[in-house]
């Protein structure tokens, strides 16, 4: 598929290129619909095979950032970057001041229509030099910034596995129920924490030892290996890591009733979502689900308010029983109607 019927199919937007000989900077900033007002997405550094594999990936981000905002009715589009990281960038050093100041002039030409915010291979230190060279950025480390996101990420999925056990199980605690947390980086850990203090029983994979052997120590989790997970007997399964994990091979193997869990593009494929409803097992739309941190950065664009980010982050709780309602009026699949309420919105 080319690149221009790539982009009709996922109905952009906006594409901006840079390219700073000085630093060796290559971006992309993708603006996939300003229709709700400027668009918030995170900045992505990481090695690229290709221009194109960096342009299908930032657009492809961009239009989970749309959605994500959407159906959290927040008065943002949707947007992302991707930085091509050269070889020689380095984790600190001047190198990297002038690379970053670069990325925030031309952050800074596009005149407001595109908040940045940290991604992977980004940090709080990255934002502070952009923030040097331009107004539009969240989640640096000023004073009146909005700080680490992944709490509010957890607890906005916490919030929705929630819901969906109220909808599913028709009970209003998570004591004794057991949830398989695949991934324990940041939100992970922070959500089998919570889920800990609910009293559910948890079991864990990682591709770290160091993080397996913590939850072990302080939530009592049991520890499987990376591909046990998708098999293991429990109620809940909460993909915290990779995307794509409900795909062909995983979703016969899953012995769960719900799936619910903060990765983003958790379906390898929208047929998927069918797929489980027909095996009975209630799926959590992830960017309805984990958008706690997008919630709470967003915040700061009005002036930060941590008592306003979390009342918004627990409403995720109705967001997401309101989908399961419609799914089940419309009987369809969930990922479906969160697309169809998103898209009500904004076309």
């Amino acid at each position: 598929m080319d690149l221009m019927t790539y982009a009709e199919q996922l109905r952009f937007g906006e594409l901006h290129i840079v390219h700073d000989e000085k630093t060796g900077l290559k971006g992309i900033v993708a603006l996939h619909n300003l229709k709700l007002g400027p668009a918030i997405g995170g900045c992505r550094c990481i090695p690229y095979p290709s221009s194109d594999a960096a342009m299908r990936d930032v657009m492809r981000l961009a239009r989970g950032m749309t959605y994500k905002a959407a159906i959290s009715k927040l008065p943002h589009g949707g947007g992302k970057s991707v930085i091509m990281r050269p070889a020689h960038l380095t984790a600190d050093g001047p190198e990297r001041q002038a690379f970053f100041e670069a990325f925030g002039d031309f952050i800074d030409s596009l005149g407001g229509k595109y908040l940045v915010a940290e991604d992977s291979g980004t940090s709080i230190g990255d934002m502070d030099i952009i923030r040097s060279r331009t107004r539009h950025v969240l989640g640096s480390g000023a004073a009146d910034a909005s700080g680490d996101p992944s709490p509010f990420t957890a607890y906005g999925v916490r919030r929705g596995i929630e819901a969906a056990v109220h909808f599913r199980y028709k009970r209003d605690d998570m004591e004794g129920l057991t949830v398989a947390v695949q991934g324990l980086g940041n939100v992970g850990y922070h959500l089998a924490r919570e889920l800990h203090e609910l009293g559910a029983k948890l079991i864990v994979t990682d591709v770290r030892t160091e993080a397996i052997e913590r939850a072990v120590a302080e939530f009592g989790a049991t520890a499987v290996g990376i591909d046990e997970i998708y098999g293991v007997e429990a109620d809940i399964f909460a993909p915290c890591a990779l995307g794509a994990v409900i795909n062909d091979d995983t979703i016969k193997q899953l012995k769960v009733d719900i799936v619910a869990g903060a990765s983003n593009n958790q379906l390898a494929e929208d047929r998927h979502g069918l797929e489980l409803k027909e095996r009975g097992i209630l799926y959590a739309p992830d960017y309805a689900l984990n958008a706690g941190g997008l919630i709470n950065v967003a915040s700061e664009f009005e002036g930060y308010n941590v008592e306003k980010s979390r009342k918004l982050t627990t409403a995720i709780y109705d967001t997401m029983l309101g989908i399961f309602d419609r799914a089940m009026g419309e009987d369809a699949p969930t990922n479906e109607i969160a697309d169809r309420i998103v898209e009500e919105i904004i076309y």
